[in-house]
């Protein structure tokens, strides 16, 4: 017997790697496809996109976002547990065009075994911003335009009849609902903008972030940084913004919830040095939404926070 083992153990060594080869093939592929029976689970970078997916997906998905309130996108770094999570989706949803930049070599390196869809990059490009400061590059926030980010809701409802096609006729509803809600919004932004006087209609903040709104809304949009929070602001800006305020009178700048104040500080100490009182109008949600307990734990919720923000600062009034 003992005389025959080695040649047994031999002769049964090529059998089973083939074995062990098959079993991990297969479990590699049943990671990486949605299942068969029950629910996809769907992870998003940032809470914008988060709140389409829950609204399309419904309770045909665990949809989950790894960015809370408060988190800037820009400078994002993803944790152990996040690439956890990541690899565990059935599919994953960011918004794409540089928005995600620390995080843009995982998302590359998943989207070779997964769905991996960029929604802002599902967008005509030629309906996207190419500001000069951004170097060639479009600017990222598109859901400032809510008629630009109801197709990024038209994206994750296509992606998610192709990775699930039973639930088509769910996906196609719930999408149909969120797509007209989407439309009032549009329609709702523009209206209460314009009650804002001409002279004051300027929009500063801590980031060039609102591009899109500003032109969605006809707004004019200035900020001390660029379209990135890598980027530093300096002194000749500050001293340039100062003097728009001073010149048009406005009465007001705006903080943000995932970018730090002091450049607006720096701004109202800037205008009541040349003897024009400036007052924070209040906090906007730029790269994040609030906490899910408030009002502006959703999209809509968000955009109508900043638009009744805005109005109230600079006309006086609050919106409808």
């Amino acid at each position: 017997m003992d005389a025959q083992s080695p040649s047994a153990a031999h002769r049964l060594l090529p059998i089973l790697l083939i074995l062990c080869s098959a079993l991990a093939f297969a479990l590699h592929g049943c990671s990486e496809k949605p299942p068969a029976a029950g629910r996809l689970t769907i992870v998003s970078t940032t809470g914008m996109i988060h709140d389409l997916v829950r609204r399309i997906a419904g309770d045909r998905a665990d949809a989950a976002a790894l960015m809370g309130e408060g988190v800037d996108p820009h400078l994002y770094k993803a944790t152990p547990g996040d690439i956890h999570k990541l690899s565990s989706a059935d599919i994953v949803f960011y918004n794409g065009l540089h928005l995600e930049g620390r995080l843009g070599d995982v998302l590359s390196k998943l989207s070779e075994r997964k769905p991996v869809v960029a929604v802002g990059e599902a967008i005509d490009p030629k309906l996207l911003r190419h500001p000069a400061e951004f170097e060639g590059h479009p600017d990222p926030h598109v859901w400032f335009d809510v008629s630009l980010w109801a197709k990024a809701a038209e994206s994750i409802r296509d992606a998610l009849i192709k990775a699930d096609p039973a639930g088509k006729d769910a996906y196609t509803a719930s999408a149909d609902t969120l797509l007209k809600e989407l439309a009032e919004l549009h329609t709702w932004c523009t209206t209460q903008i314009a009650t804002i006087p001409q002279q004051h209609r300027i929009l500063i903040t801590a980031h060039d972030a609102f591009g899109y709104f500003g032109r969605a809304y006809g707004i004019e949009v200035r900020a001390i940084q660029g379209i990135s929070t890598d980027s530093e602001a300096s002194l000749r800006d500050i001293a340039a913004l100062v003097d728009t305020l001073v010149k048009s009178s406005v009465p007001a700048v705006f903080i943000e919830s995932s970018v730090p104040r002091k450049t607006i500080e720096a701004l109202v100490e800037g205008c009541r040095a040349r003897n024009h009182p400036v007052v924070i109008g209040g906090e906007l949600y730029s790269d994040a939404m609030g906490s899910p307990e408030s009002d502006a734990g959703t999209y809509v919720g968000m955009v109508r926070h900043n638009v009744t923000t805005i109005v109230r600062a600079l006309a006086g009034e609050p919106g409808r």
